[in-house]
Order: structure tokens, then sequence, then C-alpha cells
């Protein structure tokens, strides 16, 4: 039978709560455990009767069936049940599941009277999370090294395919987020919850499922998955559903084919519906469209027949550029970008013998710039970036003159040295995505800057290229304050060779004055700096600065 684990202290440090610390090698692992769930003794009118086991499996035996979960004991290895409260576990990382503000109230029960006020002040700084998303932070006093918040979905049955899959992805995010943080072992508890409605057995049959699919893909990275449960009805749940997805040996094997569900997900483990499948097929045209007769592209001009005359070059106006580069062969696409990947390298490259880095390289298109964005925004919102926010490179001010929103850029806090400009671009993704949705100004405050070594164009051009064109577009203008000759050499070849729509938007700025005429300064948070470095270039002449509110007035 399964039993809790006696939590004795390991070099008798108990935690701040009281409890004792539980490490893994006190919790029994799943292949090394006697349970042994006997499914063809049950009743079928019991309680414990599994509701989502297909019927048709039931009749006959599981000859010539082929076991979707087979027996593998290296996972089974990885695999651990554990009644008991997750805080008390020493591992790498424990799951939190809250809402998308990663509040205190609506966390996992004792996660933050175990963990310490540390927590729910970090948790403030990540901005929120998205329903299947999930982030990480510190685990403060936490026997464990780091907290993964994820945000289960709501359950309705109208929508359950939805649900499942966002749940799916909530595991899925767990444990990758478990891979990019250099960590291997995660004790993970139930992340459905009864306020958002959700079954749990269906739950269940989710969250193992998911796990096993993962693991069979990254065995050899995760060292331990503990399911976590703190009630005896999720307990039992478990007990019945592991060896459907980790059989121990050939018996569990060949009752886990007659027993699972019909629908046991895609090879991530999401819930997969026909409806819904995309179908891709090659556009139509005259070459490849069989023969017809006159009077049927005439009866059906608007019909598969009269598209099917069409050229696929008309085609293109109505398609969406995303769609359309969906129906091009992957591995075409994918051999013609490293063509041309590959001839930009070898080509000679005067813009990297100027120092200027590499503006070179082909052009994407909408589709791939569109792409781009995606996947850095959707990894920017799964990161703690607070280190990259309290540099102070780039924030949000007030509005402009005519009510547009400012984003504020400071070239002196740009330190090349301890900064990780990858980490940077997501944060300047993530800050940027809620302004460039329409119309925007950015100011940059280029006051000492040229103290400091600078990124390349050809990183401001790879910047550019991520933010999209939808940033190029609403962005209205770039007011630059105290600009260098060597800044306007730069903007000026930006100009010439990368986008001249975007950077003939630069508006040069040498007083603050000047600049006040476009963003009102009650609009801005300006560096104490940035007043000295005006003053020192302009000789404050005809200026007067209050040093406490640092307003610069004109002299009477």
């Amino acid at each position: 039978m399964h039993r809790p684990v006696a939590t004795t202290t390991r070099g008798g440090v108990p935690t701040d709560s009281g409890d004792s610390v539980v490490t893994l090698d006190q919790v029994p692992r799943w292949i090394d455990s006697d349970i042994r769930y006997l499914y063809e003794n049950e009743d079928p009118n019991s309680d414990h009767a599994d509701p989502l086991s297909s019927a048709s499996g039931s009749e006959g035996n599981a000859n010539g069936i082929v076991s979707k979960f087979p027996v593998d004991h290296e996972i089974n290895s990885k695999i651990y049940l554990w009644r008991g409260v997750p805080w008390n576990l020493e591992v790498d990382a424990v799951v939190n599941s809250t809402n998308e503000n990663l509040d205190e109230v609506h966390s996992s029960p004792g996660l933050h009277g175990a963990a310490g006020p540390g927590l729910a002040e970090e948790c403030a700084t990540l901005g929120g999370c998205r329903t299947g998303m999930a982030k990480v932070t510190n685990a403060y006093d936490l026997p464990a090294r780091r907290v993964i918040h994820t945000v289960g979905p709501k359950y309705a049955v109208k929508y359950h395919t939805a649900a499942e899959n966002a749940l799916s992805h909530c595991y899925r995010s767990c444990l990758e987020l478990l891979i990019e943080n250099g960590l291997q072992s995660i004790a993970m508890g139930c992340i459905y919850t009864e306020a958002k409605n959700y079954p749990r057995e269906p739950a269940a049959h989710i969250a193992i499922r998911t796990v096993r699919r993962f693991l069979e893909k990254q065995k050899d990275k995760i060292e331990a998955v503990v399911f976590c449960t703190t009630t005896s009805s999720d307990t039992e749940i478990y007990k019945r559903l592991l060896p459907l997805y980790f059989p121990r040996d050939n018996h569990e094997e060949e009752i886990a084919r007659l027993k699972l569900p019909a629908d046991v997900g895609d090879e991530n483990g999401e819930t997969t519906t026909a409806e819904r499948k995309i179908r891709i097929k090659p556009l139509p045209n005259s070459k490849s469209s069989s023969p017809r007769t006159p009077q049927a592209s005439v009866d059906l001009s608007v019909s598969n027949v009269g598209l099917s005359r069409r050229s696929s070059s008309y085609l293109d106006a109505f398609l969406d550029p995303a769609f359309m580069s969906l129906i091009k062969d992957p591995d075409q696409r994918r051999r013609e970008q490293w063509e041309k990947t590959a001839e930009a390298q070898n080509s000679w490259n005067c813009f990297k013998m100027l120092g200027y880095g590499d503006l070179g390289g082909p052009p994407l298109s909408a589709a791939e710039e569109y792409s781009l964005h995606s996947r850095y925004l959707a990894k920017a919102n799964s990161l703690n970036l607070s280190e990259i926010a309290e540099m102070k490179i780039v924030y949000r001010g007030g509005i402009d003159s005519e009510g547009r929103p400012v984003m504020v850029v400071v070239g002196a806090h740009i330190l090349l040295r301890c900064l990780d400009l990858e980490r940077f671009i997501l944060y300047v993704v993530k800050e940027f995505e809620p302004l460039i949705q329409k119309p925007y100004s950015i100011v940059y405050f280029h006051s000492a800057a040229s103290l400091q070594m600078q990124p390349d164009l050809g990183w401001m051009k790879r910047l550019q290229q991520i933010l999209g064109r939808k940033h190029q577009r609403n962005l209205h203008a770039i007011y630059v304050l105290h600009p260098t000759f060597g800044l306007k050499s730069a903007i000026f070849a930006m100009q010439l060779f990368v986008d001249s729509a975007v950077w003939k938007k630069v508006v040069y700025l040498d007083r603050l004055l000047q600049l006040f005429r476009y963003v009102p300064r009650e609009q801005l948070t300006i560096p104490d700096f940035v007043f000295q470095h005006d003053l020192e270039v302009n000789g404050g002449k005809g200026l007067i600065v209050d040093p406490r509110t640092k307003y610069v007035y004109q002299r009477p």
C-alpha cells in the first residue's frame, strides 16, 4: 500500500514552518513502489471504475493492440508519488498553481507562508502570467531552489478540448522552464482546482500523460518528477492511473491497453480532434488541375473549379502571408533560408569592416517577422527579467504633446560588459508590446552615452526585425537628445542600408528645452546626469534649473 513518508530531517534542519525537510531519497520511486491496483478484480459499478476507459477496449483481449505507453524502466525510475505538502520537499523546483495576477490569495495553500514575504514581492514584479504559461522565481525560505508558477484553465464542458490542452500546456511549460534554468528535479501538485470546476480524474489523465510524453523526449535532462497529492481522493486517482501511463511490467502494460482512454493525445499529450486538424494542400493552378468541360467552368465560376483556373499570383493578394508561408514545403523553406544565410556569411561584408556590425543577411518576409516576434514574446513572458528592469535602460514615460504614449531609452545605462544582450532583447520586446499596438514615440537620451560601448548596427537591425512591422508602422518619432557626430553617422547608415522609413523619423535635439516642446516635462522621468550634461554642453545660458524638482526654466 502507498503510505506517506516519514519526514525525518536531513541534518536536523527543519523548515521555517516547523515541518521537516524531505529529501528525494526518502520518497519511494514509482518503479520500486508496492502499489498494485488490480483492475481485473474491480467492480465495474464501484466508485473507482475508470470513467475514461474506452468501452470497446473491454471486449476481448489486448492481442493485436499496439501499446501506446510501453514499459520504460528508465522513465519509470524518474517518477515519484508522494502524499504530503510539496513545500517541504528538497527538490530543484516546486510548482505553484495560481491565477493570472500571481497573487498570494489564489496561490497553492501554504506556499507563501512557507516561502516568506520575498516570494510575493518578486511575483509582483513579473507582470502576471497567461493561462497555460509558467514563470519562475526564487524559492526563498523553501528547501527547493526555485518556484515555478503556472495558471491553470477554467473548465466548461462546452470548451473541454481547449481546457484540456491549456492544462497540458501548464505541465509542459513547467518542465520546459525546469530545463531552461538548468534544473533536474521537480515536485508537481495538482494544478487543476475545484474553484475552476476542473474534474479531478480527467485532469489527472492529462497531467500524467503530458509528463510521460515529455520524458520520452527529454528523459536525459530530468532526474525526478514527483507527483504530490494532499488528499486521499487524489492519491487514489494517481495510484490507479500511473500504471496506465508508466507500466512497470508486461502485465501492467497489457491492462493499460484495455483501460486507457480512446484519446490519449498527440506526441505532446494534447487532445486531438479530427475536425480541428489543419489540412494544407498545394494551391490549385491551371497546370495541375484536372481537365474540366467548358460548361463546368462557366457554371461554377466561384467554385473550386473556378479557383483552380486562377493563377497562384492572383490568390496571393487575398491570402494572409502567414498562411502562405505554411503552404510551401517547410523543408524547402528551411533550405532556402540556409542558402541565404550562407551566402550572406560568405560574401564580403563592408559594414563589418567599418565596425557597424552585420548589416547584410537575408531580409525577412512579413510571415517570418511575425513568427520571430511571436516566439520572442512568448519566451519573454515566461522569464523573470527583473535584473534588466533594474538597470533602467528602457522604461515607460507618459504621453507626448499629442497624447501618444512614450517609451524612454537611456543610452548611458547600456553597460555591455554586464548586460546580456539576448535577455535585453526579450525585455525590450515585452515592454514595447503594449505600446506598438497604436501610434507611440521614443525618447532617447544620448547624454554621456559616448563614454560607453554601444551595441552595433547589426544588433539594431536584428532588434528591429524582432519588433516587427507593426512597430515600424506605428512609430511616430524618435526624439534623440544630445546627439553626437558618431551617432548621426550611424543613423545615416541605418537610413541608407537598413530601413529608411523608420530611421527618417529621428528628430535631433540639442537642448532639454527643445525636447519639452514635443514631450511635456511632467511626462518624463529624467536621470540627474542628463540635466548635468545639458548644462555642461550648453553652458546653462538663459536657463534656471530647480534643484528639487529638476524643472528647467527659461531665464526671464
